[in-house]
């Protein structure tokens, strides 16, 4: 659907070892030196979800068909990535691309592996990485600022952009992410962030990677993370990323037992891919038959004709109606002829807004 999580963070913080094991495949490449992912590596991971399998337990279906989310691994960024130090310009650019961004931050000391900045400081990471997309932003807009103040003077509909542009550019210049500009509810800045797609407004998921004995409890690193994160109003997660990707090897009941193990009740990667699917505003409804149960992934708010679409462009051009019965209701009724049979189904029309969960199935005509 073109929406994605990027990972991003200083070198040698873990942003390879963590898409390793969400990809659950060692297809990026992770060293102990920088630089050591320079094209980004992109996955399609599947969404862990525990409905499908209750759905298949009916249904007894050939196959499951989970919802999935891109991540994409960028390569570390240094302090000066903005004026191009490192591999800046690349990397920003990549991340310009995505939805969501999962920045990692070191929260565990290792003298064995090297740090850019030479001492374990999280916040001093954060705001390393996240004024370098700061300054990213303030670049593309002052290129946007040059051509709306030329235009101001000659279109009367321009004047407005370069006002609101204005503001923001005042607004970076505190060193303030977009995210928290206080006129981003105008269809101007709506404008603007739709063409340039600033760096600095997209949501954030931080990932405490901790070593092993960081699981069991926070440590100071943690805590101060987690206090930012609570302050900026953004999620976070703690994860060993190394144990994350040893457990790759296991089977489900082995990497059940490894987190009793550890007191872990959830592995930190499947807390990563539900938040991030649900910081897209995605959402998946059901199909299930005895060749499949899938779950397919659309925005949220769409309504059922669009949502069909999904599956196929000729069910929205063709759209009748859905018949749509709620996952609970399913589950409770033992499938489609129990539900059928005590009321639960429900014949929805175009206007029908989809909710999470919902097992459909499409009447069109083409």
């Amino acid at each position: 659907m073109g929406l994605g999580v990027g990972i991003v963070g200083l070198p040698n913080v873990g942003k390879s070892t963590t898409f390793n094991a969400l990809t659950k495949a060692q297809n990026a490449e992770s060293a102990n030196y920088p630089f050591c992912t320079i094209e980004p590596n992109k996955a399609i991971v599947p969404v862990p979800d525990d409905r499908l399998e209750a759905l298949a337990q009916i249904v007894k279906p050939e196959r499951i068909q989970h919802s999935t989310v891109d991540f994409v691994d960028i390569a570390g960024l240094v302090k000066g990535a903005s004026s191009g130090e490192g591999l800046g310009n690349q990397f920003l650019s990549n991340i310009r691309e995505v939805e969501v961004i999962l920045h990692m931050v070191r929260c565990f000391d290792d003298e064995n592996i090297t740090h850019v900045e030479a001492g374990i400081n999280p916040l001093r990471d954060i705001e390393i990485i996240e004024s370098e997309l700061i300054f990213a932003d303030v670049q593309q807009l002052d290129k946007k600022l040059d051509r709306l103040k030329r235009q101001a003077k000659l279109e009367k509909g321009a004047q407005a952009m370069a006002e609101i542009a204005t503001e923001l550019r005042a607004h970076l210049d505190d060193i303030k992410p977009v995210s928290t500009f206080s006129r981003k509810e105008d269809e101007n800045f709506k404008i603007l962030d739709k063409e340039l797609r600033f760096l600095s407004n997209k949501t954030i998921i931080y990932g405490a990677n901790v070593d092993e004995a960081g699981l069991a409890s926070d440590n100071d690193y943690v805590k101060a993370v987690k206090a930012h994160a609570k302050e900026v109003g953004a999620d976070i997660v703690v994860l060993c990323a190394k144990v994350e990707e040893e457990m790759v090897a296991l089977d489900e009941d082995e990497a059940e037992e490894f987190l009793k193990e550890l007191g872990i009740e959830e592995s930190g990667l499947k807390t990563i891919i539900r938040l991030s699917f649900d910081k897209l505003h995605l959402a998946s409804y059901f199909t299930a038959g005895v060749k499949e149960v899938r779950a397919w992934t659309i925005e949220k708010g769409w309504k059922a004709p669009k949502a069909a679409s999904v599956i196929h462009n000729d069910f929205e051009k063709g759209f009748i109606r859905a018949e749509v019965i709620g996952y609970d209701d399913y589950i409770a009724c033992k499938g489609e002829q129990g539900a059928k049979e005590a009321g639960k189904m429900r014949l929805e029309g175009k206007d029908y807004v989809v909710q999470d969960g919902d097992v459909m199935h499409f009447r069109f005509n083409v």
